[in-house]
C-alpha cells in the first residue's frame, strides 16, 4: 500500500506465544505493572510505538495520521489461580478469554495490516476494568479525543458482534445498632436488610412488569450478607448489585433506595449508565463482510453485564462495537479457557476490518 510502514507481522506461532505469554502473567485488577510491561514488550517487537501510560495502561501505536481506531481491551482480571496449560486446542489461564484473549488479537491483527496515510491504529490495553473502577477506560475518555471508530476487546466468540451492554449499579447497606432481647418487638438488623433487599426487588418487579427482552429489564442480585455482634451491638452489611436497563433513570433508583434505607448508611459506587449503539454503519459493516469473508453469517448480540464500552460510550459519539474471541460462559469461572482456533479466526476477521476501514 502506497506510503505504508513496514513493520513485522505477527504469524499464528508468535500471535498462540503471544497469548501464552499475557495470560501466563497473573494481573488481578490493580497488579498489572508485569503484563503491561510484557505487552509492551510485544508491541514494540511487532513493529507498533508502545508504551505504558501514566494511568497504567500499555497502549501501542501503529501510523501516524490524524483519523484513528482504537482497540480497547483490559488486561487485569478477577482474582483466582487457574493454572496455563494446553489441552488440545484449549488454551486455560485466568484471562484467557475475559479479556487477555480480545486484547492478543488486537495486537496480533494490527500487526498485519499496512496502515494507510491519514490513519493510525491504537491498541489498548487498560487497567482495573473488573474492579468496577475502570481506571485505564477512564483515562483514555479524558485524554483521548473522539476516534473515527472504537472497537471494545470483549468475547462474543468470532462471528458475533456486541453492540450494547447494560447499565450498573452497586450498593451496599450498613445498619449497626444495641442489642436487644430477640423476644421483644424490634426488628433485628438482619430483618431490616431484608426489608430492603424486598423492596429492591418490588422496584425491580414492577419495572420489568411488561418488559419480555433481557436487554430491558431491572436484574437486582444480592451478592454477599453478613451479620455479627459483640454482645451490646450488631451489624448488619450487604452488597447489591443491579443491571441497568436503557430508559432507567439511575438517580431516581438511587433516590427510592435512600427513601427504603431508614437508619441505614448506603454507598453507591460502580454507577455505569448502559449503552447500546448503532448496527448500521462503517464499522458494522466491515465486520459483517470481514466475518463472512471467513465463512460465517455474523449475529449482532446485546449484554446484561457491563464493560468499559458503559465509559467510552457515554463520552464519544463515534461508532462502536465490542469483539473478541472465546465464551463469555467461560469468564470468571475455574475453568476458564480459550480455543486457540477461534482466537486465530478472530485476527484475521480484525484484520480484514482494519483494511477495509482504512483503505
Amino acid at each position: 500500500m502506497s506510503g505504508s510502514v513496514m513493520h513485522q507481522v505477527a504469524d499464528d506461532e508468535q500471535a498462540v506465544e503471544l497469548l501464552e505469554t499475557l495470560v501466563g502473567i497473573p494481573s488481578p485488577s490493580g497488579q498489572e505493572e508485569a503484563v503491561a510491561r510484557a505487552a509492551v514488550q510485544w508491541m514494540t517487537k511487532l513493529g507498533l510505538h508502545a508504551t505504558v501510560d501514566e494511568a497504567g495502561n500499555a497502549v501501542g501505536r501503529l501510523g501516524d495520521g490524524t483519523r484513528e481506531i482504537l482497540l480497547l481491551g483490559h488486561i487485569d482480571t478477577v482474582s483466582g489461580i487457574v493454572p496455563v496449560r494446553r489441552e488440545g486446542d484449549k488454551l486455560y489461564g485466568r484471562g484467557a478469554v475475559d479479556a487477555k484473549g480480545p486484547f492478543c488479537a488486537f495486537i496480533a491483527a494490527t500487526s498485519r495490516v499496512d496502515v494507510a496515510p491519514g490513519w493510525r491504529i491504537s491498541v489498548v490495553g487498560a487497567v482495573e476494568e473488573e474492579s468496577a473502577s475502570s481506571k485505564g477506560a477512564r483515562y483514555v475518555a479524558r485524554t483521548m479525543a473522539s476516534p473515527e471508530y472504537v472497537v471494545i476487546g470483549e468475547p462474543s466468540s468470532w462471528q458475533r458482534i456486541t453492540l450494547g451492554y447494560k447499565g450498573r449499579m452497586l450498593i451496599a447497606y450498613g445498619l449497626e445498632r444495641s442489642m436487644t432481647h430477640t423476644a421483644g418487638e424490634a426488628v433485628g438488623v438482619a430483618e431490616r436488610a431484608f426489608f430492603f433487599w424486598q423492596a429492591i426487588r418490588g422496584y425491580a418487579d414492577e419495572w420489568n412488569a411488561e418488559k419480555s427482552r433481557r436487554f430491558e429489564t431491572l436484574d437486582p442480585s444480592l451478592r454477599s450478607i453478613r451479620t455479627d455482634s459483640d454482645g451490646l451491638s450488631e451489624r448488619v452489611e450487604m452488597h447489591l448489585g443491579l443491571r441497568l436497563p436503557l430508559g432507567l433513570d439511575a438517580g431516581d433508583l438511587q433516590a427510592f433506595a435512600e427513601s427504603e434505607a431508614g437508619e441505614a448508611e448506603l454507598r453507591f459506587r460502580g454507577i455505569e449508565q448502559p449503552y447500546r449503539g448503532d448496527k448500521r454503519n462503517p464499522l458494522t459493516r466491515a465486520f459483517l463482510s470481514s466475518i463472512r469473508e471467513q465463512g460465517e453469517r455474523a449475529s449482532f448480540v446485546l449484554k446484561t453485564g457491563t464493560s468499559d464500552m458503559n465509559v467510552l460510550g457515554s463520552v464519544w459519539d463515534c461508532p462502536m462495537v465490542a469483539y473478541g474471541p472465546g465464551d463469555s460462559a467461560q469468564d470468571h469461572t475455574p475453568h476458564e479457557h480459550i480455543q486457540v482456533s477461534e482466537y486465530l479466526q478472530a485476527i484475521r476477521v480484525l484484520e480484514g476490518v482494519l483494511q477495509r476501514l482504512t483503505a
